[in-house]
């Protein structure tokens, strides 16, 4: 994990400390540096970045304010001489409030800080992220879910499918063309008139088969250079 920061400061000396402090602390990187608050605005409108520290006392446009004017908001840690916007800061959610002269030992504790609100904010990201899936009809009354990444095979019988996923086997009514078109194509493909299955269940491929949970599957004449092109790209 890399976290890309932005230092804004009217003051070349304490842009300065700043830099010399993070070029001794590992996978943090500066990606620019900005005298101006309205430079850094405008560098922000088409770059991600994860923290900023952030002077408050600059012409034109203040730290403050230049945190009201955010739409999106990354890590933002106050660097300034003077202790009495610790409160208005805070209400407006800052990470953190570095007094100057900024030492190393507390710059240190809120780039860890940071590490730690980042890692936090890609985990909970990762929990509420949906889990693709589709819903079957297995019966007249029941739609079943079944997750995209447990399917490994599906096989027509004739007007009908057998959807064979790790822990289950499906029987629907629907035809093998019609039910492939649902599928993602970078996930899945169509391997004999047949077959569609799962690209990333192969286990081998053997001449004109692929072996998948242990059981072998033909590859169709028509399809096998589009299929091996695909898997052993």
């Amino acid at each position: 994990m890399i976290i890309n920061c932005l230092i804004i400061d009217d003051e070349p000396l304490a842009i300065n400390v700043i830099k010399n402090h993070i070029k001794e602390i590992d996978n943090i990187n500066v990606i620019d540096t900005f005298n101006s608050a309205i430079d850094a605005l405008n560098f922000m409108k088409s770059n991600t970045v994860d923290l900023l520290f952030l002077d408050i006392n600059m012409p034109l446009l203040d730290g403050l304010d230049f945190i009201k004017s955010l739409d999106k908001k990354p890590m933002i840690v106050i660097t300034t001489a003077y202790s009495e916007y610790a409160i208005k800061t805070y209400e407006l959610e800052v990470l953190d409030y570095l007094m100057k002269p900024i030492s190393f030992p507390r710059f240190l504790k809120t780039v860890n800080r940071a590490f730690k609100e980042l890692n936090s904010n890609l985990t909970s990201n990762l929990k509420v992220a949906k889990r693709a899936h589709i819903f079957i009809k297995v019966d007249k009354k029941k739609m079943q879910k079944i997750y995209l990444d447990e399917i490994l095979i599906i096989e027509s019988l004739r007007d009908y499918l057998k959807i064979t996923t790790i822990s289950n086997k499906y029987i629907i009514h629907s035809t093998l063309s019609s039910f492939t078109e649902k599928l993602p194509s970078n996930n899945f493909i169509r391997i004999h008139r047949s077959f569609t299955i799962a690209i990333d269940k192969i286990e081998a491929v053997q001449g004109n088969s692929v072996e998948i949970d242990g059981f072998k599957y033909v590859i169709g004449r028509s399809y096998i250079e589009h299929v091996k092109n695909r898997i052993l790209q």
